[in-house]
């Protein structure tokens, strides 16, 4: 998108209409939504319409931290792509490509965090498409 964006891809060995649900649906998005596993998703919600708020829970499983994310949508065509903004007006597209019978690539593109190195933004964004990915391909 820009020189001020991050973009990260993973092919899922699943439909789009599966990988869309995974994706978009709370009871899935706990199992997944975590870069590593000593961190967990004890909650998520998520209001998928227009001004609808997207809310998931992120700890470290020892306690020793965690933070809220949060974001309102923009923009959404169901089983296609999303659009939404976090509190920091960072934007986040999300998009949902079907590549073959049985497999959807599934590409981020979200604004650059000024506060954290880009490289270790890459990672984890990326750590967390990637356990996204395991997650639907063994459910």
């Amino acid at each position: 998108m820009s020189e001020n964006t991050i973009t990260i891809r993973a092919t899922v060995n699943a439909d789009k209409i599966k990988v869309w649900n995974y994706y978009t649906q709370p009871e899935n998005i706990i199992h997944w939504n975590f870069a590593s596993d000593d961190w967990h998703c004890p909650s998520a919600s998520n209001n998928m319409i227009v001004g609808g708020l997207y809310s998931a829970r992120m700890e470290a499983k020892d306690g020793s931290f965690g933070f809220d994310f949060e974001a309102v949508y923009n923009e959404i065509v169901d089983g296609e792509k999303f659009i939404y903004t976090m509190p920091n007006h960072r934007t986040v597209h999300v998009l949902f490509h079907q590549v073959g019978e049985d497999a959807t690539e599934v590409e981020i593109t979200f604004d650059i965090d000024q506060e954290n190195p880009i490289e270790l933004q890459r990672a984890g964004w990326q750590a967390i498409l990637d356990n996204f990915k395991h997650y639907v391909e063994t459910h």
